[in-house]
């Protein structure tokens, strides 16, 4: 069995005791972001599982658009990462 060589942890342990991998993370492909896909890059740059760079490199995102999800869960927890709930959590 060979395994893929990736920079930093193979895997990193959340807060609930969940075990989150490279595996757990969206595809560099994905276009349609739901909140769990969201929540799951944000965890991945928070818990050290990939770094905020390349988390922007290989989702694409803007700087302002990533800090923008890492605010909203901050602040309001996964719900705010919802589409239909951004004029509820957004400031004006």
């Amino acid at each position: 069995m060979y395994l893929k060589k990736v920079d930093g942890p193979r895997a990193v342990t959340l807060p609930d005791g969940t075990v989150m991998s490279h595996a757990d993370l969206p595809p560099p492909s994905t276009r349609r972001w739901v909140a769990s896909r969201k929540l799951a890059v944000v965890r991945g740059v928070l818990y050290g599982l990939i770094s905020e760079d390349e988390a922007q490199k290989r989702y694409a995102l803007s700087e302002d658009e990533f800090r923008e999800w890492v605010r909203a869960v901050s602040l309001h927890g996964e719900e705010a990462l919802k589409a239909t709930a951004l004029k509820q959590y957004r400031q004006p």
